[in-house]
Formats: structure tokens, sequence, C-alpha cells
């Protein structure tokens, strides 16, 4: 979009204004800049980005963009999420919620869900995530509510204990069948279900949780009877990537660092299509035990097309950080196999 040199000069005044140490001025930046509309996104997204911005602007600049509800602004907002400040982390938290309703609400959604559920973060922060996920339709929400009513946390607890039996309101439907919440006992079936058009249709919410039963069950069973739920499990995972989703990428990461035999492929076809630079050192380190152990062609291969993928969709070369690591304790994964291109030597 061109922008008018007097219409740039404005957008640029009031950007100033975010930084004010007024409230007063702050706000009513916010309220000018709304009403400006999509031409000032580009630089609020600008501002609320920068990380050595104020973080006064940068929240401010975060509650302009939530008026505003632009899809442009999500890599902003849910990189925002994770920030340092818990100002500007909470702000950002608005934004992504802005955006439900938006082409990238799945995005949205996903990203809300995965700080809600992550103990690691600060507990104001998960709790505003919660919170923006309070109005969506129950079907989506209650697993993930639900997963929260045991929370350490008393108000996420407190919050999830509130929001996560809610019933449904007369007339609402559930989309696909609550495979999350039925009795596991027939894993063969339940992987079939999943790999079908039923993992589709199921929430996105649903799916996280089904893969938390799903590690829970495996871990109950003794290791001779674990591998159908491992196989369940990495069928939840390929229904996730197949909706683009990561919140449980984490859990990928995890049965990569502990996996001492190969994992089902449906783990790796997951892994391949979300993954990202955090995975690198997992697969590095899975595919070293590989070449160490008994001969596993098939799951080494596997493993390198992945971290082949990852480093392409990327942009890694061997003098980013994660590559000197790797080539310095599993460097067997970056031979001519993985197809690694040394660009900048």
């Amino acid at each position: 979009m061109v922008i008018k040199a007097s219409a740039h000069r404005q957008i640029e005044a009031l950007v100033r204004d975010l930084a004010s140490d007024s409230a007063a001025t702050r706000d009513a930046a916010v309220a000018r800049l709304t009403v400006i509309g999509a031409r000032a996104v580009g630089r609020l997204t600008e501002v609320a980005g920068a990380a050595s911005g104020s973080p006064q602007a940068r929240a401010a600049a975060f509650r302009a963009l939530e008026r505003l509800g632009d899809q442009h602004a999500l890599d902003a907002a849910l990189a925002g999420i994770g920030d340092a400040d818990l100002m500007v982390a909470i702000a950002a938290t608005g934004a992504a919620r802005s955006l439900f309703d938006s082409p990238r609400g799945v995005e949205a959604v996903d990203g809300l869900t995965a700080a809600a559920l992550d103990r690691t973060r600060p507990p104001k922060i998960r709790l505003a995530a919660a919170r923006a996920l309070r109005d969506l339709p129950r079907a989506t929400v209650a697993p993930i509510f639900a997963e929260l009513e045991g929370d350490p946390n008393p108000e996420l607890a407190t919050l999830g204990a509130a929001l996560g039996g809610r019933r449904p309101r007369p007339g609402t439907r559930t989309p696909g069948p609550p495979l999350d919440a039925t009795p596991l006992e027939d894993p063969d079936g339940l992987r079939r279900r999943l790999l079908s058009e039923t993992g589709a249709r199921l929430p996105l919410a649903s799916l996280h949780r089904l893969v938390q039963r799903l590690r829970e069950r495996e871990e109950e069973e003794a290791p001779g009877r674990r591998a159908a739920w491992t196989t369940a499990r990495a069928a939840a995972h390929a229904a996730l990537a197949a909706r683009g989703s990561k919140v449980a990428l984490y859990d990928l990461k995890e049965s990569l660092e502990t996996a001492r035999e190969p994992l089902p492929v449906e783990f790796l076809t997951a892994l391949t299509a979300l993954g990202d630079t955090s995975c690198l050192e997992s697969i590095a380190a899975a595919y070293s035990r590989a070449v160490n152990g008994r001969d596993n062609g098939w799951w080494r291969r596997h493993l390198s097309d992945s971290f082949k993928a990852i480093v392409k969709r990327e942009r890694i070369t061997r003098r980013h950080a994660v590559m000197k690591r790797i080539e310095k304790r599993w460097p067997a994964i970056l031979n001519s196999e993985s197809g690694i291109r040394n660009r900048e030597r």
C-alpha cells in the first residue's frame, strides 16, 4: 500500500507519541492510529516487534494492532507473547486474540493455546493467554481448560475448573467424534481414525489433549506393549501437522531425544512439516545414535531428510550457532547424505 507523504508524517508523529511517559498521550495516539487503519499496520508491526524499543511503545503498538485486527500483525503478536517484558507480552496476547476470525485464526488460537499450557512461562502471561481463549466455542476450548484444572497455579486452576467442564450450549455441535474424551482401549483403531478425515475434523485443542493422553498411556504400559500406543500418538502428530499446528512440537522433540529405537514414520512426517531450528539438535542426536547402533538405514534416511528440510526452510548454514554445536557433538549428520550446503565458506 502506497502511503502519502502527509499520512506518513502523521503516522510517524503518532508512533513517537506511543513512547510518551504520559498514558493519556499514548492512549490518544493508539486511538488516532486506529482511525488511520490499514496504512498504519506496517509501522505499528515494526514498533511492536522491535526488541530494543520502549516497552511502553511496544505495548501501545500491540493495543493499536488489537483494535485493527489485521492478519499481517500475527507473526509479531505470536513472537511478542514470548517477550521478556510482561506488559509487552500481555498486550501481544490481545493482538493475537483479535485475529481469531481472520484467515490466520487457527494460528492465533494455536499460539495462545501453547502459551496457556506452557508451565515454563510466567503465570501472568499464561493467564492472559487463557483468558483470551475464553470466548471461543466450547468444543474448541474445553480440552484446554480441562488441562488447566490440575495446574499448580491457583488462578489458572480456578479458570480451568470453571470452564473445562462446561456443557455445550443447546444446539452447539461438536465437530468430529470426541476422541480426546473417549477411553483409550484400541490403539490400532484410533490410529486409523486419526489418519482418516476424523483427524482433520477434530479441534486442534482436542488433538493436543489426545497427544498428552496417549503419551501418558504409553508410560503406563509395559515396554513390550507400548509400540501400538506410540504409533497412535504418531498418528495424532500427523493430524496436527496436516493442520499446520505446532502446539505439540515440544512432544516431537522430546520423543526424539529419548528414543533408543526408530519411531513410527508419522513422527518424522510431522517433524519435516513443522520442525524449526530448535529441532535440529534433537534430530542430529537421534541420527548419531542410529549410526552408532545396529543398522537402521530407513530411520537414518528419514532423519536426514527431516534435517535437510528444516535446514532449507529455515535457511540455516554452517555458520549458524546451532550448526556449530551439531558439528562439534554430532558431526555424522553433516555428511553428504544430509545435503547441507556450505554456502558461506
